[in-house]
């Protein structure tokens, strides 16, 4: 490994990328579509293995016994998936501080191994933070389908945007996808 190069190193954090989107792009109304992710069994069994060793979610007799009837995702496994589907597609190009947290989360669905998961934002609310005014809140829903269009997953919450600075010229970039 060459100790000059982060890239060389596996546990160095990821790159900052170039702020597409800061509070003022995440206009309500704002329809965003990202994802296509598949479930495997190896990925369902490590996560429960890791965070929610329940016996249904790591043997297939336990899985059958169960009111799943087969081997299924842990929600939070489907809450995981969200996330990382709104990093790759958004979030990391975004100017974000992070989320004060959840107003409401809701698994609709099972997610099974062999699961297609997409995701859906929709942005309801945006203001600015009256206690930081160079931070600007969001609050959106989060709707996770399956292959099948099934709601699966939804969530409401809030995020904290830094908000464009002066002089900072708009991408032109658009959250808003048909």
């Amino acid at each position: 490994m060459n100790a000059t190069d982060p890239a060389a190193d596996p546990t160095s954090p990821p790159a900052r990328r170039p702020i597409r989107w800061w509070w003022e792009d995440f206009v309500p109304g704002t329809v965003r579509e990202f994802g296509g992710v598949t479930v495997t069994r190896e990925a369902v069994i490590a996560f429960a293995r890791d965070f929610d060793p329940q016996p249904f979610r790591l043997d297939d007799a336990a899985a059958e016994a169960s009111l799943f009837g087969r081997l299924a995702a842990s929600g939070w496994h489907t809450c995981a998936i969200a996330m990382r589907m709104m990093c790759d597609d958004y979030l990391l190009d975004s100017s974000s501080l992070g989320s004060p947290g959840l107003d409401s989360l809701r698994w609709v669905k099972p997610v099974y191994p062999g699961d297609t998961l997409r995701g859906r934002l929709e942005v309801l609310e945006a203001r600015p933070m009256a206690s930081r005014p160079d931070v600007g809140l969001v609050r959106s829903q989060w709707v996770v389908t399956n292959q099948r269009g099934e709601t699966v997953l939804t969530m409401e919450g809030w995020g904290m945007f830094r908000r464009r600075p002066a002089g900072v010229v708009p991408t032109g970039a658009t959250l808003q996808r048909t």
